[in-house]
């Protein structure tokens, strides 16, 4: 049995702690990601702590490596500028995450308001909006009022919101980004 604390339970901001049997398995790819980074950089767990002044933890840092924690966008922010990398280098690509690992996705889009994100502010927004920027320049799409993303590209938002891969669509409505026809 695994243990599940996010930042948030740790901060005292939720009331509860999660308890599950296996971690989401799109934390732990992006844990690998965050070791896999880590390691090219020839860093220790140690050495992030050092050079973070202590900001990230060698043992909070090896347990989002293990895909024990999840990361809110916020610190996965400051760990890619500690790293000198993307954020999205972060995140594993969409060919490391097996469309059976969510079956209830698969397939699902969701029309973004771009608009209503530009008039957004915070760290969150900006992650989300350079994200997008990214989907676009891949799709070629700069229409700049709306972005279709799919089940992947929910994830990983989901992954920078801090939420569970099932709870994306419905934080990004919260968000006022629910484009609306």
């Amino acid at each position: 049995m695994v243990l599940l604390v996010t930042e948030c339970d740790y901060l005292g901001s939720m009331s509860s702690i999660e308890n599950t049997e296996a971690p989401d398995p799109y934390v732990v790819k992006v844990g690998d990601r965050l070791r896999g980074i880590r390691r090219q950089k020839r860093m220790s767990l140690l050495d992030v702590e050092a050079a973070s002044g202590k900001e990230f933890k060698a043992s909070v840092l090896g347990a989002y490596e293990r895909g024990e924690r999840a990361m809110s966008v916020q610190r996965l922010g400051r760990l890619a500028e500690l790293y000198a990398v993307p954020v999205s280098q972060l995140l594993p690509s969409a060919d490391q995450v097996r469309p059976s690992e969510d079956a209830s996705a698969a397939g699902t889009t969701m029309t973004i308001n771009l608009e209503r994100l530009r008039e957004l502010e915070g760290p969150e927004a900006e992650l989300v909006n350079r994200y997008l920027r990214g989907i676009q320049v891949q799709r070629q799409d700069f229409n700049g009022k709306v972005l279709t993303v799919r089940a992947d590209d929910l994830r990983a938002l989901a992954c920078m919101l801090g939420v569970a891969s099932d709870s994306a669509i419905s934080q990004l409505q919260e968000l006022g980004l629910a484009y609306r026809f």
